[in-house]
């Protein structure tokens, strides 16, 4: 197993958590009628082939974070990193509570997370940004474009990790800016006393250990059960949704530690999967 259980799990809970909210914010925008915050148009894309300007919005995103990590523009990285938390808490948290009040505490949460970053305020934030991202384009998304577009990205994570190891290079990049786009979770300790000798303590290093998901990991899967949720309900977007996250739960189990792996192949085959499931049950 790549991390221990409990971390495992706790990956596990908080993709779904991730997942549950998110279905709730890309519900609350679907009406036409519905407006995003901020000013914000949807895109209006043609639902059987939103897939290409997608996938080419992703390649220009990756091409200009890896001109970033190129000249290590930290700087540059935490003002695009910090603008996009804004926008996606703010259309996130205004599914829930009127839009000014959402915006302000999207405000306050982006400064901290980009400036003032800890464990608990990162992992929170995360939880919600997918849903915000996700609103954006799922009313724009049909089933086929979706499919097609985890089908391009899966071959894409393979690529990236595997062949050139892009991705590895630009999660590395993150780390050091001390910013992270995905859920992360440190484990183990930084430090620990041994008794030497009689009233004698002497503290050796440990290696922190970190258990980390990347965004897009969470926002496609995401994306594709909203779009679920948009053709049949509720309840067989949140079959989909389980169906990811135990293809997620089954790769980090048969993962070896320290080895890198894309993600998304396993996840589409998850959501593939809870597709049949209901084409099947619903």
């Amino acid at each position: 197993m790549k991390h221990d259980l409990n971390i495992t799990l706790l990956l596990i809970v908080l993709f779904l958590s991730s997942h549950i909210i998110g279905l709730f914010v890309i519900n609350h925008y679907l009406p036409e009628k519905q407006n995003l915050p901020l000013n914000i148009e949807k895109p209006k894309f043609e639902e059987k082939t939103a897939y290409i300007p997608l996938i080419i919005t992703i390649l220009i995103a990756t091409g200009l974070a890896l001109i970033l990590l190129k000249f290590k523009a930290f700087r540059l990285w935490k003002v695009w990193f910090f603008l996009s938390v804004f926008i996606t808490l703010s259309i996130a948290f205004s599914a829930f509570i009127i839009e000014k009040i959402a915006v302000l505490i999207a405000l306050i949460l982006a400064i901290f997370k980009t400036f003032k970053p800890n464990i608990y305020i990162h992992n929170l934030t995360e939880v919600f940004i997918y849903g915000g991202l996700a609103a954006i384009f799922v009313p724009v998304l049909g089933l086929f474009s979706i499919i097609i577009l985890l089908l391009l990205i899966s071959i894409y994570d393979m690529i990236a990790v595997w062949k050139t190891k892009h991705m590895i290079s630009l999660a590395k990049f993150q780390s050091e800016s001390n910013i992270f786009a995905g859920l992360l979770i440190p484990y183990g300790k930084r430090a620990k006393s041994l008794n030497v000798e009689r009233n004698v303590s002497k503290k050796i290093n440990i290696q922190v250990k970190q258990a980390i998901l990347g965004g897009g990991d969470i926002g496609f899967p995401l994306m594709f059960s909203g779009v679920i949720l948009k053709l049949y309900g509720y309840a067989p977007a949140l079959l989909v949704s389980l169906f990811a996250a135990v293809s997620l739960f089954i790769l980090f189990a048969f993962a070896e530690k320290k080895k890198f792996y894309p993600a998304m192949p396993f996840i589409t085959i998850g959501c593939l999967l809870g597709l049949l499931a209901v084409k099947l049950i619903f």
